[in-house]
């Protein structure tokens, strides 16, 4: 049987006596911890399931706990998963440093109390206050040594982020993720602010378009501004953007790189990023070679073999999703049984994609 691994699943924040506003500090422990994702989420009609027990509407207003989320592992036979928010991918839009501090704190207790404490086939990933890198420095000091999380996200966008993550006022959080060796990852989850799909009145190209959109913003910035020369130990992977726009990177990448539009400093030597004799997609290639760069992939990806054949296999981590779209286990083992059977993979590729690279990504071993 083939060991399988869910790079990226998700807690659902529930409200109620467990629910996160309860972690807070006092004086707020009302109302929602996290603002909403963006003015493009939710705002659209579309098929729902039946009333769950709660009233609501849709397979993902049920509770998702631990007793769901164990239960699900097991009818999948997924060895463990690793666990990301839900509404917690809005943090990077919280403007408040104070707020984000203290709602990274809350959620990453509630996270640990709820899900993770007690068993190893679920671990955390953090939410940290990127809003103030040294804070968030801290904080995944703390979440990593205390309450055994796999390392922190960091949302791909939002109006709390003070800047891509390329820039060097995150030098001490990638210090510290360095130290500690553990995985810092890039989610998406807020589209707004990408330029015309800020009036779109349809939402799936919203969907479509923001995932990969947020974090190609992000890995060029960290590849561009030297990121993975500074810290030659750190980890990143960039969640949830599908796999087919590995290749278009590259090539927007080496053509613009080939005209001359990298920087040179006041010496005119060159600074940032790849040397100017070799290409960009070959220096990423050689991040991915030295477990620097890593890539979530979409099950149904048509296009990830063609990215395999770009990237080699090394990169790319399977993810259930759940319950965000794997809403049950019948669905998630239909994908996987598929992503299994595909051709275009060798069977190397699969086994990298679904086990191996994630536990060299988040570093536990078998």
């Amino acid at each position: 049987m083939t060991r399988i691994i869910d790079a990226d699943g998700h807690v659902m924040e529930q409200r109620g006596a467990r629910g996160l506003s309860t972690y807070m500090p006092n004086g707020s422990r009302t109302g929602n911890v996290f603002p909403a994702l963006d003015h493009l989420h939710g705002y659209h009609l579309r098929p729902v399931g039946p009333p769950t027990e709660d009233g609501e509407s849709g397979e993902i207003s049920r509770v998702i706990d631990r007793k769901v989320w164990l239960e699900f592992l097991e009818e999948t036979g997924i060895e463990w998963s690793v666990l990301y928010p839900t509404s917690g991918l809005a943090m990077g839009r919280i403007v408040s440093e104070d707020w984000a501090v203290a709602a990274c704190r809350a959620y990453n207790n509630w996270l640990y109390d709820q899900f993770t404490d007690g068993t190893s086939q679920l671990k955390g990933m953090a939410l940290i206050p990127v809003q103030d890198p040294s804070e968030a420095a801290i904080e995944l000091r703390r979440a990593v040594t205390e309450l055994g999380f796999v390392g922190a996200m960091l949302p791909s966008n939002g109006e709390g982020i003070k800047a891509h993550y390329g820039s060097k006022i995150y030098w001490p959080l990638f210090e510290e993720a360095q130290r500690l060796n553990c995985a810092l990852a890039v989610h998406g989850g807020s589209h707004h602010n990408f330029g015309g799909i800020d009036t779109y009145s349809v939402y799936y190209p919203v969907n479509a378009l923001g995932h990969p959109f947020g974090i190609m913003i992000q890995a060029a910035g960290m590849v561009s501004h030297g990121t993975f020369e500074r810290f030659p130990g750190l980890r990143v992977a960039y969640l949830e953007g599908g796999s087919s726009w590995v290749p278009f990177f590259m090539d927007r990448m080496d053509r613009a790189y080939g005209q001359s539009h990298y920087e040179v400093d006041l010496d005119g030597q060159h600074i940032l990023g790849p040397n100017p004799d070799i290409k960009p997609s070959d220096y990423i290639k050689q991040k991915i070679e030295s477990g620097n760069i890593y890539i979530g992939f979409d099950v149904d990806d048509e296009g990830l073999g063609d990215a395999v054949g770009r990237a080699g296999n090394k990169p790319f981590l399977y993810a259930t999703d759940f319950p965000h779209e794997s809403h049950d286990a019948e669905l998630c083992i239909h994908e996987s049984s598929e992503l299994l059977a595909r051709e275009d993979l060798s069977p190397a590729d699969k086994q990298a994609i679904v086990a191996d690279n994630a536990e060299r990504f988040y570093g536990v071993k078998k």
